[in-house]
């Protein structure tokens, strides 16, 4: 057994199975008291059953760690006190939480029903607040604690699984939201993006360069989980990891700005913006079929997403930007390139070219 977290008490949602089971085994290791949620359900969130949470529980006891089992449905407030309450009462404290539980019902956005889109948001999205909102405030009075949310890549956008990409992109901001709200609390708040094995990657068709196993997700939450990215003051940030590479996601900036005389009429953006403000490449998007109507395709852009006609600092507007700002500002080709392959990597491991993740249960990948 390690010591990374001893005397901690850590609740894991989604611990029966893959990315899960592999954070609380972790955990256990390290020297935590675990709590083992899982609603215990299929993919699609049918069926569920507590004897994966209870096996992963009685896996840890087996080998000399501390766990209790719990099978509560997160997407209810009730079901995410619950597990904030089991930690207080077992183990006295809650040092951190891992929301990890999620499922999947995949849809084109034309043809999803309201019954595709209100669960998967229910277990992911709201799955992740009920369980940060009873765990910060328990934390807000020790005066520390780490909350770590669950995404994906597809938070860029999804071909076939808007209700899946949809809720990791508001599980980032929700965790940017708690870092923000938090960090005078002493609490931090991380998302970890993973590319692993789990029992739906292994329906992907293709080889990937890039994907790991859920043990390797496991060493980034246990690490950010101790004390040791506390003290380095690790908070509101992204993390893929990916087999033997783990990679952190930018920061949303804004990208370059035109100023103009007066107000801005449709007439006067459509002759200033291509030119100066231009459009941010969506990496996914270039490798979708184009519609049959011409205008539908990109323009010609220049390394790093300029518009070909512009470059950096090409102000386009009759007036100068605001002191102490530039007119424009950009990132660069080599970053639009390391996201457009962390995107596809992403979508490959998540069993949809160009999709989600078709991984998870409510009990975890």
């Amino acid at each position: 057994m390690g010591g990374f977290l001893v005397g901690k008490a850590i609740a894991v949602t989604g611990a029966g199975r893959g990315i899960g089971r592999a954070v609380a085994l972790a955990c256990a290791a390290e020297g935590a008291g675990v709590v083992v949620n899982d609603y215990g359900v299929s993919v699609d969130g049918s069926a569920p059953t507590s004897d994966v949470a209870t096996a992963v529980a009685e896996e840890i006891e087996a080998t000399g760690g501390r766990a209790v089992a719990l099978a509560d449905d997160v997407s209810t407030m009730a079901g995410g006190a619950r597990v904030v309450d089991a930690a207080l009462s077992r183990y006295g404290r809650l040092d951190g939480v891992v929301c990890v539980a999620g499922i999947l019902r995949e849809r084109m956005l034309f043809n999803m029903t309201e019954e595709e889109w209100d669960p998967v948001l229910a277990t992911h999205l709201k799955g992740t607040f009920t369980v940060f909102r009873a765990a910060s405030a328990v934390m807000r009075r020790q005066g520390h604690g780490t909350l770590i949310g669950f995404t994906s890549g597809n938070h860029q956008g999804s071909v076939s699984q808007a209700n899946y990409s949809a809720a990791k992109g508001g599980v980032i901001s929700l965790v940017r939201s708690a870092a923000l709200g938090l960090r005078k609390y002493g609490v931090t708040a991380n998302c970890v993006a993973p590319v692993a094995r789990t029992r739906m990657s292994a329906k992907v068709p293709v080889a990937l360069a890039e994907i790991g196993d859920p043990e390797d997700v496991a060493a980034m939450v246990v690490y950010l989980l101790g004390e040791q990215a506390r003290a380095q003051g690790v908070t509101g940030q992204v993390y893929t990891v990916a087999g033997p590479k783990i990679a952190v996601w930018a920061q949303p900036r804004e990208l370059r700005a035109a100023y103009t005389d007066g107000t801005w009429t449709p007439q006067k953006i459509a002759e200033i913006l291509p030119g100066s403000v231009g459009t941010d490449p969506m990496p996914l998007l270039a490798a979708q079929p184009t519609a049959t109507d011409p205008s539908m395709a990109f323009p010609a852009t220049a390394a790093g997403g300029w518009p070909a006609a512009a470059g950096p600092g090409q102000q386009a507007a009759t007036t100068p930007a605001p002191k102490g700002t530039s007119g424009a500002s950009d990132t660069t080709a080599a970053s639009a390139s390391a996201s457009a392959s962390a995107s596809v990597a992403e979508s490959a491991a998540e069993g949809v070219p160009g999709g989600g993740r078709a991984a998870e249960g409510r009990g975890g990948l």
